[in-house]
């Protein structure tokens, strides 16, 4: 289909009447459920990023960031979509914390925009960008929704990317910056800070794929991005931790269920290579471990001089963990250098629109494993959806049983691992909104609201109502355990 930017509204007011909230016909009894017996202290979110959701691209002195350019480039996004425009969130914020509020949510996981808050990524800090996040923190705390404020999701400054990006040394110290200019402003009411969101993604995607901003393909560039990312993780939250008073500073991490293709000692070995560079390259160091010694060799020159004795000295000193998961990989041995393995897609039961393996058990070994292996003391899991083929009706309303059984099945195994010891403390669903998903534009929807684009109409869908009574059992469950403690 054409791209959707095209037919939206430029930058200033939303029309009267426009973005309107449908209402949902959903109002099943919400059936027992484990989730329902998670304890009273947990957390009950959404996730968003700020490029995917907040359009108002040049606004109040806006700069451009690497996404902004890369949705120029020819082909790089489906149907040449960009996120100029997107859910209008920037305008509709009060609207959206309403729809938050509905849902019963008392967490929020968002990101600012690095380039809204600097424009050229360091130096004159933008008041009118600080300004945004400044009201979205205050529509949620009257909400009584905890902010859960990520620094970095992806989309650096185009400025800095004509310095060097995340590849330049000097980017840790550009990172603490920004940290410091954010939590001077919002430090007095944000507690819980996610400095990076997905370093692996950003790294790999950006810099060896290319189907990411900044769309490089180098593996050198992207080992340097990843050493880099980590860096600037610890120089990020120590200035948070100078200017916020007892703050909880965490990273999120894309983690895998990693897996064999077939018992075959070559396959197996690939697997332990996979999960070493997708998973353990970034744990390890983070847990204090420096980084893992067969990925190490498996990398040789193509490492960064002086990392991995960098990361001898080196531990994430996280207050928590954020733990995305969205699907396992299968993996079989390859001749492609340096891993010497590939990801395959065998037949299995059931995949998203995104084409990912639906493997509800790989979200509870993933966390069970991280208190098993790392002792993590405590764990959100910070991201988990899927995106499906969405039919409206002609009201808008979505009846999306595929993904309502997702969330259904997840969560059940979330709160298994919690009755198995885990540390786990909250559970974000990606994502609040329909949005623009990065190299997939507009094409693909993980949203538990849709938005129709064209008049940024927003309907829950059936997964986010199901969502909605889940959270509402829970709270039954818990006053009627404890009356007065609620």
């Amino acid at each position: 289909m054409a791209s959707l930017a095209g037919s939206r509204k430029p930058d200033g007011a939303a029309a009267p009447g426009d973005g309107v909230c449908r209402p949902t016909r959903h109002n099943a009894r919400m059936p027992d459920h484990p989730a329902t017996e998670l304890p009273p202290s947990f957390l009950w979110g959404a996730a968003t990023a700020a490029y995917q959701i907040e359009g108002a691209a040049t606004l109040h002195g806006k700069g451009r960031s690497i996404w902004d350019e890369f949705t120029r480039r020819p082909g790089a996004v489906a149907n040449g979509d960009t996120g100029d425009v997107a859910c209008d969130h920037v305008r509709r914020m009060r609207d959206d914390v309403e729809l938050m509020a509905g849902l019963g949510l008392n967490a929020y996981r968002f990101s600012v925009a690095w380039s809204r808050v600097l424009p050229r990524g360091i130096g004159q800090v933008n008041v009118r960008g600080l300004d945004v996040y400044d009201r979205l923190v205050d529509l949620l705390l009257e909400r009584d929704i905890r902010p859960f404020l990520t620094l970095y999701h992806w989309d650096l400054p185009q400025a800095l990317q004509e310095r060097g990006g995340w590849g330049s040394a000097d980017a840790p110290k550009w990172f603490a910056e920004y940290a410091a200019a954010v939590a001077t402003r919002l430090g007095d009411r944000v507690r819980d800070w996610t400095t990076l969101n997905e370093p692996q993604v950003f790294a790999f995607a950006g810099h060896l794929a290319g189907n990411h901003a900044p769309g490089l393909t180098d593996w050198g560039l992207a080992l340097r991005v990843a050493h880099h990312a980590l860096l600037a993780h610890r120089v990020g939250a120590d200035a948070l931790r100078a200017i916020v008073r007892a703050p909880r500073v965490g990273i999120a991490l894309d983690l895998h269920d990693c897996h064999s293709l077939r018992s075959l000692p070559d396959d197996e070995g690939a697997a332990v290579r996979m999960d070493g560079s997708q998973n353990r390259w970034f744990l390890d160091p983070l847990f204090g471990r420096g980084y893992p010694q067969d990925l190490v060799a498996a990398y040789g020159s193509l490492l960064p001089r002086g990392a991995v004795d960098a990361m001898h000295r080196y531990h994430g000193r996280l207050d928590f963990l954020g733990v995305n998961y969205y699907n396992p990989w299968r993996v079989e041995s390859s001749s492609e250098l340096p891993l010497r393995a590939a990801l395959v897609e065998p037949v299995v039961p059931e995949r998203t629109a995104m084409g990912w393996e639906v493997r509800p058990t790989g979200l509870r070994h993933v966390l069970e494993r991280l208190a098993r292996e790392y002792g993590a003391t405590a764990l959100y899991v910070t991201e988990n959806g899927a995106a499906y083929d969405d039919e409206a009706d002609p009201s808008g309303f979505v009846d999306d049983e595929d993904r309502r059984r997702y969330l259904d099945r997840h969560l059940a195994e979330a709160a298994r691992a919690v009755r198995s010891g885990v540390p786990l403390e909250g559970y974000f669903a990606w994502s609040l909104l329909d949005n623009f998903e990065w190299a997939e534009g507009y094409d693909k929807r993980f949203g538990l609201v849709r938005v129709d684009f064209p008049t940024q109409t927003r309907t829950v869908k059936a997964s986010g109502a199901w969502y909605r009574d889940l959270i509402a059992a829970w709270r039954r469950r818990i006053v009627a355990a404890d009356p007065l403690g609620m």
